[in-house]
């Protein structure tokens, strides 16, 4: 799905999980299930994964890719 406006990565579904596996907290950004970030505090793990999700979409907008909506925004 295009977005026929700028994409807002702020607008995007973001959650934070312990990972055992890596003895850190782990974020991942829904709409973009590729990106992630690892940091020993929750906060920072979402800080971390938002920037990256901003840089993201910011090189997907310069490129002219298709930029997913943020599931809040989508209609059915």
């Amino acid at each position: 799905m295009t977005a026929a406006v700028p994409v807002d990565p702020t607008h995007y579904t973001y959650r934070v999980t312990w990972s055992a596996e890596d003895g850190e907290f782990v974020a991942v950004c829904v709409e973009l299930p590729s990106l992630s970030w690892l940091a020993a505090g929750p906060h920072e793990a979402l800080t971390g994964v938002e920037r990256v999700a901003a840089e993201a979409v910011s090189d997907m907008h310069a490129n002219d890719e298709e930029v997913p909506v943020p599931l809040a925004e989508r209609r059915y």
